[in-house]
Formats: C-alpha cells, structure tokens, sequence
C-alpha cells in the first residue's frame, strides 16, 4: 500500500494550512519563501487538490474515484465530494474525539479498535451512514492508550452532525453533515474546475 512519508508540518507549510487542521497540536518556525511569483489557475485548482487530499489522507486513485461518484449523485458535486469525504471512518473516529489525528485514526480502524452497529470494520474509507453508532471495542477500552487520547482531545468540539458519548465510549451519526459544517479549508468548486476540464 502506499504511504506518503513527507513530514507533516513540511507539507501544512508548502499547502498554507495550519496542522491544527490535521489535528496536530505543533507550530512550525520556519516560514515559507516563495519567489515573487504568479500562481496560474491551474496552480490554484491543483493546491485545492492536493489539500483536500492531504487533510483526509486519500490518494489520487481513490480521491479521483470519490470525484466520479459526487458527479453522478443529485446536488452539487464538490458539495457532495466534500460530504463523502467527511463521512469516511477515519475521519468520523477523529471527529468524535477518539483520534488525535486522522493519521492515528485511521491506524486505529486498520487494527480493528472500533465496532460499527456492533460489527468490526477495519476499513478506514468505510463510509458511515446515518443512525450509524461508531464504538470502541470493550478490550480496548481499558488501555491507557485511549485515556490519553481522552485526555488530549477532552475540549474538541464534535460537530452537530455527531453526537459523542465519551463515557460509553461511542458515537453516533445523527445526520449526513452540510457544507457549512465542514470547517476544512479547501474550495472545492476549484477542484471541480481541475477535474471538469
């Protein structure tokens, strides 16, 4: 499988996101320089790209499949793109607060810690549906490991399309989010444009 190995905060510098974006509590002191140069639209359309990429950890192939299918759905399709995305596994595990990043979320659904309507999935790219209820498997749950995830993710806000039960150690997915739920920093009607022509 593939695995993108360029540091993280190197890559937030390069794409202008903040890691706090990622779930990464750290700050970088070094700046980025650019050569006083003009960014073309394509330039433009392709850093949409590759943020949205980056901030959900998918690949070309799969980001590309996940255009093709926001394209056939009802709606506007980077609307849609940005809803399957955010519905993934890994990234409602983060949401939820039981991750301190999508990285680790991810990990954790791939060593199958989590339970969906009582069912093991370790596929991260699962993607929840509504009335779905996301769980912590009872053998994990004592581990210190996911009292120190508690600990660090105690005052995130989960968002309003997610309820989070912290003490049973589940959630659940009460609604498909809305754009305007979805505080990534990405415009999608760019990526549309990449992909449209």
């Amino acid at each position: 499988m593939a695995v993108n190995r360029v540091p993280v905060l190197k890559r937030c510098r390069s794409l202008g996101l903040e890691p706090a974006v990622l779930g990464i509590s750290k700050t970088s002191n070094r700046n980025l320089v650019r050569a006083n140069r003009k960014v073309s639209e394509y330039g433009l359309q392709m850093r949409e790209k590759q943020k949205a990429k980056f901030i959900y950890g998918v690949l070309e192939k799969p980001f590309r499949n996940y255009y093709k299918k926001a394209d056939r759905m009802k709606g506007q399709t980077g609307e849609n793109l940005m809803i399957m995305l955010e519905t993934r596994l890994d990234n409602v595990v983060f949401r939820l607060g039981f991750a301190r990043t999508r990285r680790e979320a991810r990990q954790m659904v791939d060593h199958k810690t989590f339970l969906v309507n009582g069912k093991k999935v370790n596929i991260p790219s699962y993607s929840v549906k509504v009335g779905d209820v996301i769980e912590i498997k009872e053998s994990s749950r004592s581990s210190q490991h996911i009292k120190d995830i508690f600990d660090v993710t105690a005052d995130r806000i989960v968002p309003e399309w997610l309820s989070a039960e912290h003490d049973n150690y589940k959630g659940t997915v009460q609604e498909l989010p809305r754009r305007d739920q979805i505080d990534v920093p990405v415009d999608e009607m760019l990526i549309v444009e990449l992909y449209s022509k």
